[in-house]
């Protein structure tokens, strides 16, 4: 066993155990799944999941931490004291608990905890997960949503998503970044060009198939663009 102490001075025991999980049985259901800020994961079967941000309802009190911490001298006692006080509070956005309506589907509890529960009740439900390869470090980059995308932990959902399939037996793949999944209708395939972000909602001008964008980017993504 192996002691361990992160930033924000708290104590861990960490150990591994050898384990010989059996595969899950067989559901024949595939699920696509496309991320997103205001929604944190809409299926393709329709059903949209609310993103939690703890970030935001802490972003305040982090920020006058933080130049608190700017305005202290390296290597003194007062910055170090401020430095774990913005480690603690980190620490409380990692592990902070939500309110119930934050879940359409009744999920809550801390973030870590939500991103395990929502990836386990999946890889149970269905045997092919398939997820877009997002480019989560260069989305960060974009200074209006890099709090955004930070707050709501695609990468680790996607990490413990792949491990729980490859531990249970199941399929995880991804697509391609630049399949047009947003543009193409997904039910005759025709290609109705790029849309801004603000356009939630439109029909397809070959087929006349009215689309939910999150919904028809998701059933995309299922069937690999």
């Amino acid at each position: 066993m192996t002691i361990v102490k992160d930033s924000a001075n708290r104590y861990y025991a960490s150990f591994v155990v050898e384990i010989n999980p059996e595969s899950l049985p067989k559901t024949d259901n595939s699920i696509g799944i496309d991320l997103g800020i205001s929604t944190f994961a809409t299926l393709s079967n329709g059903e949209k999941i609310l993103a939690p941000k703890p970030l935001k309802k802490n972003l305040k009190k982090l920020a006058k931490f933080q130049r608190k911490f700017a305005k202290t001298e390296p290597g003194s006692k007062p910055r170090e004291r401020r430095r774990l006080k913005i480690a603690r509070l980190h620490a409380k956005i990692k592990d902070i608990s939500f309110p119930s309506e934050c879940c359409a589907n009744g999920m809550l509890r801390k973030r870590t905890d939500f991103l395990h529960k929502l990836s386990t009740n999946l890889v149970k439900k269905y045997d092919t997960i398939v997820l877009e390869d997002l480019n989560v470090s260069g989305m960060v980059k974009n200074r209006k949503l890099s709090k955004a995308i930070s707050d709501l932990g695609w990468r680790q959902f996607r990490t413990l998503t792949e491990t729980k399939c490859e531990k249970y037996g199941r399929e995880f793949r991804v697509i391609n970044r630049w399949e047009p999944t947003s543009q193409k209708c997904s039910y005759c395939g025709f290609r109705g060009g790029k849309k801004e972000l603000n356009v939630r909602e439109w029909t397809c001008l070959n087929c006349g198939t009215f689309h939910d964008r999150d919904v028809n980017a998701a059933i995309n993504i299922r069937m690999g663009c």
